[in-house]
């Protein structure tokens, strides 16, 4: 009787494109997230033809491996971890401190927003001190040499390879043995071993688990360059977020200049922390104090007020916009960018409620000056001061700057790092600060600026 052949055994799914949950068969809605209609059906590999390394596949031997065993935390030994610089302080910043051996990162971000770009600079400050090998997928060698040199990187240590197949890839890293490797990007890799299309759920999933597991068998740091979806997310199965050690997302407005790097995953730093470049001829340039990008520079307008934020282990300086005025609807807009709009609509309800201020016949929009996603709550109390400033049509005094918590009792409710944030506002100049009770240092003053204390939002209402 004949043996049958390996692509017999290889069976068929239904993967879900949003969490990478699979099916025998194909439903309407994934049962594991939710979302409809995202199931496509691929073809699996057989088991056994994905086990073991890369290497040992190839050759036909998996070699001996040692059995896992219980251990307990307190016998594992523990080694410093290693980081290598960038030469890039806020993409350092963002990765916790640099580049730890080993690491899997996941840079996401809109077409032409500047991954390529920031990864390019990267790589070519690295290649000094560590070799490191440049993986394009969707260009040629000559586009990548190309915008190295109109960024005036020097080309002596950089080595790129234009190649799509995960096993021609990992083939040519066992060959030239790189430190740092760049995937531009993941989703136009493929493997032999699916015969599913470059690009679908399947092929960007196995694809990424062969260098995940290439990363933490040879040590080797790896950025994956993924794309965005319309939605805002990274294209491919979700399950590809949790391969990873680490999720940058790449943010900036249309026609600004000023780029975001946020961190929404990191196992080697705090998550939320946030690296700000600013894009110009010679390429993405660090941009040391933030704050100041984010201030309009001119007097108190009407409808405004400045915070203090704080992005992972940083605090900025943010002006907060309002705009009341009447609402030809029976139901008034509420619009906020930058911030929770459901928040807003609490805030709303609690100054009528305790601040005798009513705006349910109004169109109220919220707006965050830079394109800032504030998401913690000392931004409750400087979005009511812009919205009273706004309906009252009186600004703020000069140099005021406000944060603070805001219950649904109307009372002001303190906020962590308050000597940090106050003294953020007094180096850029400010020289009044309203904030809650127990946010305010001995004496009433820090430094040259008057600290205003208010516990409920009557008072603070009043004070500004």
């Amino acid at each position: 009787m004949a043996k049958p052949s390996s692509k017999s055994s290889a069976r068929t799914a239904y993967v879900c494109g949003e969490c990478g949950a699979e099916y025998s068969k194909w439903q309407g809605q994934c049962g594991e997230c939710g979302a409809w209609n995202t199931l496509s059906q691929v073809v699996l590999e057989p088991a056994g033809a994905s086990a073991g390394p890369p290497s040992a596949r190839r050759s036909g031997w998996a070699g001996k491996v040692d059995p896992p065993k219980v251990t307990a935390l307190k016998d594992v030994s523990q080694a410093a971890e290693v980081r290598v610089s960038t030469g890039i302080g806020e993409l350092d910043r963002v990765l916790g401190g640099g580049l730890v051996e080993g690491a899997v990162v996941l840079v996401g971000g809109d077409p032409g927003i500047g991954k390529s770009t920031l990864l390019l600079q990267a790589l070519a400050k690295m290649a000094a001190q560590l070799p490191a090998l440049y993986v394009t997928g969707e260009e040629s060698l000559a586009q990548v040499a190309g915008r190295a040199v109109r960024l005036d990187l020097p080309l002596d240590n950089l080595q790129a390879l234009a190649e799509t197949g995960i096993e021609s890839i990992l083939q040519h890293a066992a060959q030239a043995q790189p430190r740092l490797i760049v995937a531009d990007s993941v989703q136009t890799l493929w493997t032999e071993s699916l015969t599913a299309a470059p690009g679908s759920v399947s092929q960007v999933r196995e694809s990424a688990a062969r260098l995940v597991r290439y990363a933490k068998e040879t040590g080797t740091a790896v950025f994956l360059v993924g794309h965005v979806t319309k939605e805002g997310g990274i294209a491919g199965p979700r399950v590809l977020e949790h391969m990873v050690d680490a999720v940058l997302y790449f943010e900036g407005e249309s026609g600004s200049r000023f780029r975001v790097l946020r961190a929404f995953k990191n196992r080697f730093g705090a998550v939320n922390e946030l690296g700000v470049f600013a894009m110009g001829d010679k390429g993405l340039k660090e941009v040391p104090n933030p704050s100041a990008i984010f201030l309009s520079g001119s007097s108190q307008q009407p409808g405004s007020c400045v915070m203090v934020t704080r992005e992972g282990t940083r605090p900025l300086l943010v002006e907060v916009q309002a705009l009341v005025d009447s609402s030809p609807l029976s139901n008034p807009r509420r619009v906020a960018v930058g911030l929770e709009q459901n928040r807003l609509a609490m805030l709303l309800a609690v100054l009528h409620r305790h601040g005798g201020v009513a705006v349910g016949d109004q169109d109220v929009f919220v707006n965050v000056v830079g394109g800032i996603r504030v998401q913690e709550t000392a931004a409750d109390l400087p979005v009511l001061l812009a919205v009273l400033s706004s309906l009252r049509d009186r600004p703020l005094a000069d140099k005021t700057v406000a944060f603070g918590e805001v219950g649904l009792s109307g009372e002001i409710r303190p906020v962590p790092n308050g000597e940090e944030r106050l003294r953020e506002a007094a180096t850029h100049g400010f020289r009044r600060a309203i904030v809650p009770k127990a946010n305010v240092p001995k004496g009433g003053r820090y430094k040259d600026m008057e600290v205003v204390a208010v516990e409920r939002l009557a008072d603070a209402l009043e004070q500004a």
